[in-house]
């Protein structure tokens, strides 16, 4: 079950999580169309806008020329006749003008040595309306719409030679000679802004074999596969002669401004469920920890008090016998025993009471100025017994000059016999223990060696947890409820020092206790 929750809990997260993020995307993706959309539209602007304006100063300086030079180079008469015959009404429209053209050479600032030939046409047109009866020919006057037509003919002859002299303007003019950095830029800026795009750009044009020209921002160089491009400059044919391209350096920011809200928004709720999702996977992984520890406590618990308890019923059997009763020296040992085994009860019960006490501050710890050297010295007076019946052997090394601290004797004892009586227990054979001092300018610090079992990397992050051992389940090697090293960090901490294990697998481990000097 624990699994299968863990297990739809990460489906789920995962699920919400790729929704949350593909509608993001989709967002960005959305507003990256949106602005190269508006990007091309303006660019679309600008280049016509070139163009026209290109147009209108053309054709203001072949006027303004004409104009200044008032006679021109060359001049002849030409006579131009247009008939137009409809066999249906049987009318016969006939235009019929005499026009002067009249070439001007424009000179030119680009080329050696060359000129620019650009005709005017001027003249008179007459128009004549024939209507076809019975073979005699009728003459009226023209028609306003076929005035119209002939005249439209007439215009069109201007606009020929008219767009014959733009062409080789267009192909002899270099192109930063036909529009300068400062129109181009002014005209790119006002398009953007008309379509709010008001960010910093660079700008080049290319020629249509992609070399760059002097139209650019400054030194800077444009990253083609990065900008934007539109053709600005056309031949007669209408043939694209450059192109232009446009980068914005802050176009993501810009991109991801427009939905911040949104996105930070998203993000935020996002955060939210990993971390709430990440708390009740701990809180179950942390329930499933507690529930087991809290299976292993009962079971040695159960283990420790079965034996007291079965010694106390066979001694009080014993003396209940009749052959016992009598003799008060077996009946004194038996009591003893059932006194001893009643105390140890006792003393489990207390050391899970102190733990509980301890976690929850109930235990005022009065602390005095007290010798550390000497609570080394009784802690291992309580356990030299237990040494001695191991056939082991206990070493000190006391190098420590400043050996005076705040503390509680009674528990600064009791925690360097915990940590003694641990070395003990996780010795195989002769237990060998070495304890060491030593000082620094601010604190006291004791080392208990054994060359014990040792542990893992894994048991050593867990060992001064509550209720923490090694074995599992209802395994009773070793006796004990994990409760020292436990007590041991607490009385640490509440003196403000510090409590940490050296460990290696087969070697031993070393407990370092450090705390505050007066």
């Amino acid at each position: 079950m624990f699994i299968l929750i863990v297990a739809l809990m990460s489906i789920s997260l995962i699920g919400i999580i790729t929704v949350q993020l593909y509608w993001i995307n989709n967002a960005v993706e959305s507003k990256k169309e949106q602005f190269k959309n508006d990007v091309q539209k303006s660019l679309g602007s600008v280049s016509q806008r070139i163009n026209e304006k290109e147009e209108t100063n053309f054709e203001k300086t072949i006027e303004g020329f004409m104009e200044n030079v008032g006679l021109a180079n060359d001049a002849q008469i030409r006579n131009y006749l247009f008939q137009e015959i409809d066999t249906t009404s049987k009318q016969k429209f006939t235009f019929g003008s005499t026009f002067l053209e009249e070439n001007f050479k424009l000179p030119t600032d680009f080329l050696d040595n060359d000129s620019l030939i650009v005709k005017r046409v001027s003249g008179k047109q007459d128009f004549f309306h024939t209507r076809l009866i019975k073979g005699v020919d009728n003459i009226f006057s023209a028609t306003d719409e076929k005035r119209t037509s002939f005249t439209k003919r007439y215009s069109e002859i201007e606009k020929t030679y008219f767009s014959q002299a733009f062409g080789i303007y267009k192909k002899t003019k270099p192109v930063h000679q036909r529009i300068s950095n400062r129109e181009l830029n002014e005209i790119i800026k006002e398009e953007l802004v008309k379509r709010n795009i008001e960010l910093d750009f660079k700008y080049g044009v290319y020629s249509k074999d992609g070399l760059a020209t002097k139209l650019k921002s400054g030194y800077y160089t444009i990253d083609k596969n990065d900008g934007y491009k539109y053709p600005i400059l056309f031949d007669t044919n209408g043939d694209m002669q450059h192109e232009l391209y446009v980068t914005f350096p802050t176009k993501k920011e810009h991109i991801l401004s427009g939905i911040s809200n949104i996105l930070w928004l998203s993000l935020f709720f996002i955060l939210i469920i990993i971390i709430a999702f990440s708390s009740s996977l701990y809180q179950l992984i942390r329930q499933k920890k507690i529930s087991e520890i809290k299976t292993d406590f009962i079971n040695n618990m159960t283990h420790e008090f079965k034996t007291p308890i079965a010694t106390i019923n066979l001694a009080l059997d014993s003396i209940k016998n009749p052959k016992i009763i009598g003799d008060n020296e077996k009946v004194l040992r038996y009591v003893q025993m059932i006194r001893d085994e009643n105390k140890r009860m006792h003393t489990q019960v207390e050391n899970v009471l102190r733990i509980s006490r301890l976690e929850k501050n109930q235990i005022e710890i009065s602390k005095e100025t007290i010798d550390m050297h000497d609570i080394i010295d009784d802690a291992i007076s309580h356990t030299s017994l237990l040494i001695a019946n191991r056939q082991g052997s206990l070493n000190t090394h006391f190098e420590a000059i400043t050996t005076e601290i705040p503390g509680n004797q009674f528990h600064l004892t009791n925690v360097i016999v915990n940590i003694l009586e641990n070395a003990l227990k996780y010795s195989e054979g002769k237990p060998k223990i070495d304890v060491y001092s030593e000082s620094t300018n601010k604190y006291f610090v004791v080392k208990i060696k054994d060359e014990g079992i040792g542990m893992s990397k894994a048991v050593q992050k867990n060992v001064f947890d509550k209720f923490y051992r090694e074995q599992k389940g209802n395994i009773h090697d070793v006796k004990g409820h994990g409760l020292g090293l436990a007590y041991v960090k607490e009385i640490v901490d509440k003196h403000h020092g510090s409590v940490l294990v050296e460990s290696e697998k087969g070697v031993g481990s070393i407990f370092t206790v450090k705390l505050p000097l007066i």
